[in-house]
């Protein structure tokens, strides 16, 4: 990358901050858009491997509810090779560092350096396995020609190992800029020795000093209050939601603690050379000032002399939000497109009366592609998560042709979209059984169509309330064509050019039997089942790789 590309970006955004004339959310839409598109080609450059033309997939390799039987990394090392051959080219692994006990699904961080190695919180292994089972998966991923990204977990750690007292100051749940009294002693799960690990990999141990704030006070347990600590303050350049959404839940770390920051970037040097991760997945960064993540993907890049791939997880669906966290950080992270996700979930939830044109209004995909990580669901969508907003299975085949055979935005699959999943979970004390179906088979379709034929100019054809569809014709390198049509309500017809005269199509998912052969001028009437997509490429091209529908 070039440095001063990031710089010139959060000075920008640093100045409409400033200006009390200027709608800063709106703001930012429009720089980062600008920014993006002058700057594309450096930016597509550094991160694109040869060749150029390279549709890259990602897929999260978990959910909240897999097996907690310790075999997540064995079967992700038999799995590695079959999803590099179905078009698949990055994996997004859980955090794999020790949290609160074994079935910990790794959220609830106690010690970044524990990778399932020293007997701690009731194990040795995680959730997913040892450590060595997931060197072993890690380096399967990598033999497959997969890159792999790590979970990252900065926000807060939980699970202490012992109270410290300190002074600190309550302040109001849902409103963090009003003080409930004065600074007072208090007794909190602040001390972090890490017995287990006896000082390997890390000899600090973490006390009060190293949170901003806790939610818990031993002395007074009763109390509802975020407890700031004495000689801390809530952190700039974050959320403004609750007036200042730094806290999110447990020991809150203070990034502009210098001994924090530095065994974070310890932490990370340490994770590329003892993992050799590609990649990083930073969870909840609403709650964490955005000069820190600049600062630290900064320091990484430099130690590894690489550009690294980083998501951030900003979850709202608020695209002015977005686009200034994005600006903010100096345009270093991806972002995932949750307001995409919002509108495949109410479009599901529609019956046929989603007004489909505008499926993509309001989106990274649509906005600010180069910086979108698409997706139709993920763990904490799921059904009976914290942000449950489920996708309904019958539209969810939609959903993915959207975000795999598109021009904008990196795709990311989700485990139980791909494989299914049978798990339950309890509310109000009453059992809830969930079943979510297994996708595969049409993701593994969409997968085949984004490798060889998804590529050049894209033609839209928005333009009927429950039919759309689009038409992508081709490049120099792969000039095999395709065209895609899809209905939330009943047969979809629609007329769409792919700029091959008279060449005979098959639809790719097999919902629709028959052929279909363009005309002189290479157009055609393309078909889709009401509530379904159906995904036509030419036939000659599936005879090439031996395949029938």
């Amino acid at each position: 990358m070039i440095p001063s590309i990031f710089t010139d970006l959060k000075t920008l955004i640093l100045a409409a901050e400033a200006d009390p004339a200027v709608d800063t959310a709106s703001a930012a839409v429009d720089l980062l858009r600008d920014w993006l598109a002058s700057h594309e080609t450096t930016l597509v450059a550094s991160k694109t491997k040869a060749p150029v033309e390279f549709n890259g997939t990602m897929i999260q390799w978990f959910h909240w509810y897999v097996k907690g039987d310790g075999g997540h990394w064995r079967r992700l090392k038999k799995e590695a090779r079959a999803l590099a051959e179905a078009g698949i080219t990055a994996v997004w692994l859980p955090p794999a560092s020790k949290g609160g006990g074994p079935d910990d699904v790794g959220y609830g961080t106690y010690d970044l350096f524990d990778l399932g190695e020293f007997d701690q919180k009731g194990s040795v292994r995680t959730k997913y396995g040892t450590r060595q089972e997931y060197l072993e998966a890690v380096q399967a991923c990598r033999e497959a020609g997969l890159q792999v990204y790590a979970d990252v977990v900065f926000n807060h750690k939980l699970f202490a190992d012992a109270e410290e007292e300190y002074l600190a100051t309550p302040y109001a749940p849902e409103n963090r800029g009003q003080p409930l009294g004065e600074e007072r002693k208090i007794r909190a799960w602040t001390q972090f020795r890490f017995e287990g690990r006896g000082g390997r990999h890390s000899t600090m141990q973490w006390h009060w000093y190293h949170f901003d704030a806790v939610d818990y006070n031993s002395l007074d347990p009763h109390y509802q209050a975020i407890w700031r600590s004495h000689g801390a303050s809530f952190e700039g350049n974050v959320a403004l939601e609750k007036g200042n959404y730094d806290f999110l839940m447990g020991c809150d770390l203070n990034m502009a603690h210098p001994e924090v920051r530095g065994e974070l970037k310890h932490w990370g040097r340490w994770t590329l050379d003892q993992v050799g991760v590609d990649g990083f997945r930073l969870d909840a960064i609403k709650h964490i000032n955005s000069d820190f993540f600049i600062d630290w993907i900064t320091e990484l890049e430099s130690y590894a002399q690489r550009d690294l791939f980083v998501v951030g997880e900003y979850w709202t669906y608020d695209l002015g939000s977005l686009s200034w966290y994005a600006a903010n950080s100096g345009g270093k992270m991806s972002l995932f497109d949750a307001p995409l996700h919002l509108n495949f979930h109410e479009a599901s939830r529609s019956g046929g009366q989603y007004d489909m044109p505008s499926l993509l209004d309001g989106t990274l995909m649509q906005n600010l592609p180069l910086l979108a990580v698409t997706l139709v669901e993920n763990h904490d969508t799921q059904p009976l998560q914290a942000l449950e907003s489920p996708v309904e299975p019958w539209f969810k085949p939609l959903a993915y042709a959207v975000i795999l055979l598109r021009d904008q935005g990196y795709p990311c699959i989700f485990h139980a979209d791909y494989y299914g999943a049978d798990y339950h979970d309890s509310r109000f004390g009453r059992r809830i059984d969930i079943r979510m179906p297994s996708h595969r088979f049409l993701i593994d379709r969409f997968l085949l169509a984004r490798t060889h034929w998804a590529y050049g100019r894209q033609i839209d054809y928005f333009d009927h309330f429950n039919t759309i569809g689009w038409t992508r014709l081709g490049s120099e390198g792969h000039p095999r064509t395709l065209a895609v049509l899809l209905s939330d309500g009943d047969t979809g017809r629609k007329w769409m050019e792919v700029g091959k005269a008279n060449t005979t199509y098959r639809d790719l998912t097999g919902h629709i039997r028959e052929a279909i052969t363009t005309n002189v001028d290479g157009w055609a009437e393309w078909r889709c089942p009401g509530g379904s997509v159906s995904v036509w490429v030419e036939q000659e091209a599936l005879a090439e790789l031996g395949i029938q529908v």
